[in-house]
This record gives structure tokens, sequence and C-alpha cells, in this order.
């Protein structure tokens, strides 16, 4: 391997890398458009992120010496199901799901006299569906009138003392997080409890919110309790919803990390080239680049028609394909299969595959550099590199 190869070579890398670049972009692009055209339309048919507020009531006294006074709640107990059920548009997965939701509330009027206490309760959205919607109070339903922007408000006699007893319910669709709202600003709250069942493993807490005081596996997902006696708090309570790898991203991020691979993938090459004697020209090293081009390439227009699973190893096939048939056309099938295939399996396909599992990326790249470089110093340890490049030169001159 002489020094102007080399330096041709590396030009193929760099050529190879803007290419990259370059495809990195148009995927991130194409993502963006993809998302800025079909997230509201995905908002519209299914929903938007939901945040249920509590009930509101004050109260009239008889004599009117009390007007519009606001009561706190004394109790609430809430039932959340969670359904997750995926949506994809293009290169993006959506996190939609099913919400039921049964709230019963426990109002008390404080006064020792009798009073008209009016109840007002907001729908977490207005752009969605709300089936086999309830809203009862002392065990009778208030029906929802023409105009429900502000939501729905009855008013109920309490004598001295009395308890009126609130209860919603209904089903809904939402998308990303489901959220519970205890009220504007810092509120007090007490004898509260939610139970939130899922069915999905992976979840998380949205940013401020207040985590959940127990958590109990079940069958298909988790038992999300929140329980209160006494709470004074401004921040809301929820569950973010698990998201999926977005084929657009993922498709950009190896493109971005390529290069890297490439990198590996040359060097093996040159080395191996170098002690067994199979030099390979720079217009096979163009070749055995755009090879690997071509598998990023695939993945990116693929990942959005199928599967990102199916897309990854189609797109792994064919490129491998690619490199094994023309280097055992262009030096020998053994030399190939063994030093080239496996090196495009470890440095393409498993370098890309990393990216499958996000946070250890780094990782896999640094333990494949260190295992690399343990790899070649060990293959080339007892070789004499003056004579294999004297060798070379030897051989170019006769």
């Amino acid at each position: 391997m002489t020094i102007p190869r080399l330096i041709a070579i590396v030009f193929i890398l760099a050529c190879v890398s803007v290419a990259w670049l370059v495809l990195a972009g148009v995927t991130v692009i194409r993502t963006q458009d993809v998302g800025r055209a079909l997230t509201p339309q995905v908002g519209e048919l299914w929903g938007p992120p939901l945040t249920q507020g509590a009930p509101t009531a004050s109260i009239t006294s008889a004599d009117r010496s009390v007007r519009a006074q606001a009561v706190q709640i004394e109790s609430s107990n809430i039932a959340v199901n969670l359904h997750l059920d995926y949506r994809q548009k293009g290169l993006l997965w959506y996190s939609t799901y099913t919400v039921d939701f049964d709230g019963k509330y426990t109002l008390v009027n404080p006064l020792e006299q009798p009073v008209t206490m009016t109840v007002q309760y907001t729908f977490p959205a207005a752009n969605t569906l709300y089936d086999n919607f309830k809203f009862e109070i002392n065990g009778t339903r208030v029906l929802p009138d023409s105009d429900l922007t502000r939501g729905i408000s009855t008013t109920v006699t309490l004598n001295a003392r009395e308890t009126a007893n609130v209860n919603v319910a209904y089903r809904s669709r939402g998308l990303d997080r489901f959220l519970y709202k205890f009220g504007s600003g810092i509120t007090n709250v007490k004898n509260f409890t939610m139970v939130v069942t899922t069915d999905f493993r992976e979840f998380d807490f949205p940013q401020q919110t207040v985590s959940s005081s127990l958590k109990e596996p079940t069958a298909n997902g988790w038992k999300l309790t929140w329980k209160f006696d006494s709470l004074v708090a401004g921040f809301n309570i929820g569950v973010e919803m698990p998201k999926k790898l977005q084929p657009g991203m993922l498709a950009s991020q190896m493109s971005l990390f390529a290069p890297v691979s490439l990198l590996f993938f040359f060097t093996v090459l040159v080395i191996i080239g170098a002690v067994h004697g199979h030099n390979l020209h720079p217009m096979h090293y163009f070749f055995l680049g755009a090879s690997f081009f071509s598998f990023h390439l695939l993945f990116a227009y693929l990942a959005d028609r199928i599967a990102i699973e199916i897309a990854f190893v189609v797109s792994a096939l064919v490129s491998l394909l690619l490199v094994v048939t023309y280097v055992g056309r262009v030096a020998n099938w053994k030399f190939a299969l063994r030093e080239v295939g496996i090196s495009q399996f470890l440095f393409l396909v498993l370098f890309s595959y990393a990216f499958f599992y996000e946070g250890y990326t780094g990782l896999v790249i640094t333990i494949g550099a260190i295992i690399t470089l343990a790899v070649m110093m060990h293959v080339t340890a007892k070789v004499n590199w003056e004579e294999v490049f004297q060798a070379r030169r030897k051989t170019k001159d006769g």
C-alpha cells in the first residue's frame, strides 16, 4: 500500500462522508416536514394531550349573606385506565391512547344553614370526543347543554353540613400524556386517591409532576397509585406514554455516525491487505464505500414504508450482498467471506443496530473501537512492517 493510494482512500472516505451528511440532513427535513403536516391532523383525528382538572364548587347561602364562596373538595377517589394505541404517519410514530376516567368527589356544605351549591366541571380538551359521558350529583344525572365551551355546571340545594357526591366519568382519546390538575396555582388537597392502570410497561412521569406513591406491576402493565391525606402542591400528576423509535431520527443518526464505521472498515482492509497481500485499488474502496452508503440510503426510504426492524434487515442484507460478491470477484471468495464479510457485519450491521438502544450507542462504539484495536494489534504483532512495505515496493519496481 503506497502513500498516494492511502491519500486516495482517505479522499474517498471524505466524499462518502459528505454524502452521508447530506442524507442525514434530507432525512431530518423529511421528518420535520411530515411532523409539521401530520401532527395537527393526528391531534384532530385522535385528540390532543389531555389535562383533566378537578371540578370546582361555590356556595351561596339562603339569606345571601354568603355569595359565591369557593368550597374545597373534601375527598377525591379517581380511577383511570390507559390503553396505548400507537399510530404511524410517515417517518413518525405517535403515542396515542384511550382513557377511561371515573372520578368520585365529595363536597360538604360548611355552613350551619342551607346553601345553593354550584358545581362546575371543565372538559380536559375541546377538540376530542367523550363517550359514555356522565356527570352526576347525589345520583342525579346532569345533561350537557348545547354550549359546552366552559364545560358543564349545575346547582344543588344542601342543608346545613350536608354532603354532595359528584361523579364524573367518560371514555376519551389523547396523545403523548395524561395529566390531572388539582387546581389553578398552589392548591390544598385533602383525602385524595387516584389509581392509574396501564396496559404498557414503559412509562415516565412528565416534567413538573408528582410521581406516584405506589407502583405495582400487573399482567400487562402497571398500577400506579397517588394517595395523599393532606397535600399543598402546585404540581400536577400524570403519566407520559412510552415513545417508539422514530424511524426518521434513527435513520439520520445512523447516517451521521456512519463515517466512523466506514473508517474502521477501511482501516481493517488496509492492514489486512498490507499483511496478507490483498491490496485493493482505490476504485475498489470507492465501490465498497458506495455499498456501505447504500445501506443507509435504502433504510432511510424503507423505514416509513415497513417496520423499521424489517427495513434494517433488508438494507443490511442488500449491502452485505453487494460487498461480499464484489470482493469475491475482485480478490477471492475466502477473503470476501471471512475478512471482508465479518468486518462489514461488525462495523456496519452491529454498529448501526446499536442505535436501536438509545443511550448505549456511544458505549458500543467505544467497545467496538477497543476490540478492533486489540485484534489488529495481535494480528500484526509479529509483522515486520519494514519488510512488508519493502516487499510492496520491490513488487511495484519489478
